[in-house]
């Protein structure tokens, strides 16, 4: 899968993305990640890419000739058109649903914002998607992109060592991941759950299924009331609620 960025920082992402996870995944030819120095395609002298924004007000706005050449010099060899994102706070909300609807795509390009945005014209002549990563601000759109890109990467193909690496983390079937633990074996006083020394695959199967839902139901209730049990999960979580209300 490739990600072309386009982008005033493209030093910010070697930093980040050649390394661990998806810095294997590069060097193994899974994933190809190119920065595009938008600066490289200004006009102005100064290499000027932002200019104040028309009607007045504050901050700078990035001007769209800079990001469109910038643009073309990825698209203009190519016989299909990538998806085009735009990190902006003003779009649909990042979760694991649409991570897993965009790594369908052979190919990305993830434009990055400051200032006060982009022209909008730029929108509207190459952009196939806004994305944000969260209701907050951030500086510029360089470390959300590095967020899709480590998430959408996590997910291809011979990335991780296992399917069940990524499809019993948080999130990806809709609930929060069970408690973890490794040695040793008793840590300040706390020691390890017996049933996950048992050997006894279907019961530890089955008791990190019910931690998931107390975690699920516990810290994320709005995850909770959108899940799908099964008569098994809804008559497990009746008796944990059922219980705890009784010795509040």
């Amino acid at each position: 899968m490739r990600f072309d960025i386009l982008t005033i920082f493209p030093g910010m992402f070697d930093a980040v993305l050649g390394e661990s996870i998806v810095g294997r995944a590069r060097s193994e030819g899974i994933i190809e990640i190119n920065a595009v120095d938008i600066r490289s395609f200004s006009k102005d002298k100064h290499r000027k890419t932002d200019d104040y924004p028309y009607g007045g007000g504050s901050g700078m706005v990035m001007m769209a000739q800079p990001i469109y050449d910038a643009y073309q010099s990825i698209v203009q060899h190519l016989d299909y058109k990538p998806k085009v994102i735009y990190m902006s706070p003003q779009g649909k909300t990042l979760n694991q649903k649409l991570v897993n609807s965009l790594k369908e795509n052979r190919h990305l390009i993830l434009l990055c914002g400051h200032y006060e945005g982009v022209d909008e014209r730029i929108i509207e002549e190459i952009v196939d998607e806004e994305i944000s990563i969260g209701d907050y601000v951030l500086t510029g759109g360089e470390l959300p992109a590095m967020v899709l890109i480590d998430a959408i990467t996590r997910t291809l193909p011979g990335v991780l060592s296992s399917e069940e690496s990524y499809t019993e983390e948080s999130h990806f079937n809709g609930m929060l991941e069970y408690p973890q633990y490794t040695r040793p074996y008793e840590f300040n006083g706390r020691t390890v759950p017996d049933v996950l020394l048992s050997g006894h695959h279907a019961n530890i199967n089955k008791w990190r299924r019910q931690q998931s839902l107390i975690r699920t139901y516990n810290k994320r209730p709005d995850l909770f009331e959108k899940l799908d049990l099964s008569e098994e999960d809804r008559k497990f979580m009746n008796e944990y609620i059922k219980h705890n209300t009784e010795n509040i």
